[in-house]
């Protein structure tokens, strides 16, 4: 007998209020997997100390989790960008809030994302990053949905693919909502827009 999936009902005062939302992954399930993930990462930068970029606000909580299980030495910054707004569908135009503080002229990058759908924001920053001449940039997403993807490199390191559906929970928000949700939840197909 298939497992019954959690769900949430959005409350009163949230954008869809009254919307049940199903448990996409599990707390557990992204817990193994980022254990899996910063295996992989400290083995490939061995020897080495990369400077570790989250990228604001949605990717705090996976970066968290990601460097705390890192057996590597490395340094951490931030960028933020924007290119949703208060929206569930993406603008189509990337803009710079807060960039990056550290110099990575000759260092390993790895920037971490929350989650790719388009691959703007991903693009975006690899363009922006590479000018500043480092010795690599590395990219790592706790989600990715490649039937929307559009971007003409590769992503390093995924931790879950999943299906076009709007998602929250785990960092990932709905209006500055739901970050704080340990598992990651789905809004039933086509609703809301993903664009």
């Amino acid at each position: 007998m298939a497992e019954e999936r959690k769900t949430l009902k959005l409350p009163a005062g949230y954008p869809f209020a009254g919307q049940v939302l199903e448990e996409m992954l599990s707390q557990e399930a992204i817990s193994k997997r980022v254990k899996e993930l910063a295996a992989e990462i400290s083995s490939r930068y061995e020897g080495k100390i990369p400077i570790i970029i989250g990228v604001l606000n949605g990717s705090f909580l996976f970066m968290a989790d990601l460097v705390r299980n890192l057996t590597i030495d490395f340094e951490v910054d931030f960028i933020k960008i924007s290119s949703y707004g208060s929206s569930t569908t993406s603008s189509g135009t990337v803009r710079l809030l807060k960039d990056i503080s550290a110099d990575i002229t000759g260092r390993d990058v790895i920037v971490v994302e929350d989650i790719v759908d388009t691959g703007l924001s991903l693009s975006f920053l690899k363009h922006r990053l590479e000018n500043a001449g480092p010795e690599s940039v590395a990219f790592v997403t706790c989600l990715y949905k490649p039937e929307i993807a559009r971007h003409d490199f590769p992503i390093d390191f995924i931790a879950f693919s999943i299906e076009n559906r709007y998602v929250v929970g785990y960092g990932l928000d709905l209006d500055q909502k739901l970050r704080g949700l340990p598992s990651i939840y789905a809004f039933k197909e086509g609703e809301p827009d993903n664009g």
